[in-house]
């Protein structure tokens, strides 16, 4: 197993955690929230700027792997919100394309650092 820990373009992780992880050919990414690498704060006070960060957050971390949403085979949604649905579901939708990975979405009573949207994603090919 390798750790990812200094994904270039990704926000660095707020715990004591890893990024996303190697192993037997799939990459097992952390859940990304909407933080702005740059910044390292969540910018984006609404739902769909807050998607919008987390699948710019998610595409760096697989190309820091060489990858691509195309070898995305699983994700999953935490909603602070499930009202929130359609909305995330329209930026999904708009982010993997044609791809359609396998996908569960759940409402949870809390994200880290007040964020509305949360995805975790794993990927094959790394």
């Amino acid at each position: 197993m390798q750790l990812i820990n200094n994904a270039l373009g990704a926000p660095n992780a707020i715990g004591p955690y890893s990024q996303a992880a190697k192993s037997q050919g799939f990459l097992f990414c952390s859940g990304q929230i909407p933080i702005d690498p740059a910044t390292g704060k969540i910018e984006a006070g609404e739902v769909e700027g807050q998607a919008t960060q987390v699948f710019a957050n998610i595409r760096a971390l697989l190309a820091s792997q060489g990858l691509g949403m195309e070898q995305v085979v699983k994700a999953t949604v935490f909603l602070q919100d499930m009202a929130d649905f359609p909305k995330v579901n329209a930026l999904y939708a708009a982010a993997f394309g044609d791809h359609k990975p396998a996908r569960s979405t759940v409402q949870v009573a809390k994200l880290p650092l007040g964020a509305l949207v949360e995805i975790e994603v794993i990927a094959e090919g790394a």
